[in-house]
Formats: structure tokens, sequence, C-alpha cells
């Protein structure tokens, strides 16, 4: 009759990890989701970007590099609050896949057709620095939303405040 007796017993609480999520404490933290993670990812980019400089036009190193310093100041916020679902899938995205994808295809492309254009199509050169300025426009437009949410919150704690503190017609003095 153990089983029985084991079937009347309480579950164990789950660890202290997955306590500490949202309602309910089964929400979990992603690791690569931390600040220091995307930090992290940030270095990675730029010490890719350093490692194959030779090989990538300058001004496609200077805008990588002006891109990531858009990507840890959209991270820096997290010291106000944590990024939301949106920027954190836009930041994750841009450096473990958009970016990395478009300068490794750039850099398995044979030297002498770098600047040759194909049908209608740029040349690889040229396609680089598009796609290099569309995601670092994407990066900006990601740093304004999130700034956008702290000037809404703050916007939003003033109206709470004055409703709260301010005399209103309920007033019963």
């Amino acid at each position: 009759m153990g089983w029985f007796r084991r079937a009347l017993q309480p579950d164990p609480p789950p660890p202290a990890a997955d306590r500490a999520g949202g309602p309910g404490g089964t929400d979990r933290v992603d690791p690569g989701d931390t600040p220091e993670a995307l930090v992290r990812l940030c270095a990675q980019t730029d010490e890719f970007v350093d490692r194959n400089a030779g090989r990538l036009p300058t001004a496609v190193v200077v805008d990588v590099r002006s891109l990531t310093d858009v990507m840890r100041a959209v991270v820096a916020t997290t010291a106000v609050r944590p990024l939301d679902v949106h920027a954190l899938v836009s930041v994750r995205a841009v450096l473990e896949d958009y970016l990395p994808t478009t300068l490794k295809r750039y850099l398995a492309v044979d030297e002498a057709l770098l600047d040759t254009a194909r049908s209608g199509s740029p040349s690889p050169r040229d396609s680089l620095h598009e796609q290099v300025a569309a995601l670092h426009t994407a990066a900006s437009s990601t740093l304004t939303a999130v700034r956008a949410q702290d000037v809404d919150a703050l916007s939003t704690q003033g109206r709470f405040l004055r409703t709260k503190f301010t005399a209103s017609d309920l007033d019963l003095s």
C-alpha cells in the first residue's frame, strides 16, 4: 500500500527558480534573456566583426558597431524595468540570427563577385550595406519604443498620483 500513501502526499514544491516566475510560479526565465546574456551577445558580435574586419567594408564595421551600441542602450533600460517581450525578441533576433546570418552570407561570397550586381539585384557589397542599415533602423525603433514606454509609465504614475491625492467630487470632508 506504499503507492497509495505516496498518492495522498502533496507534490514537493518546485525549485526556487520555477517559483520566481509569474502567476502560478510556472514562468521560467530563459538564461539567454538576462541583460548579462544580451550584453554578451553584443560583445560576441563585436568580436566576430573584429575578427573579420579585413574582409568587411569599413563602413559596415562602423555601422555594426553602432548597431551593437544601440542594442546595449536597449538592454541598459533594464536598470529601470525588464524589457517587454517585443523588445527582448527583437534584440535576440538581431544579435542571434539576422545580423550574424547577414555577415556570414556576405563573407561566404567570392571576393571577385562582391561588386557585381546580378539581374536587377544590388551587388553583394551594396546588399550588405542595405541589410545592416535596415537592422540598424529596426534597433533604433526598438530603442525609441522602449524609451517611450518609460515616458508612458511616468505619465501613468502621474495620473494615478493625481487621482489618489487630489480632492475629488467624492471627498466627504
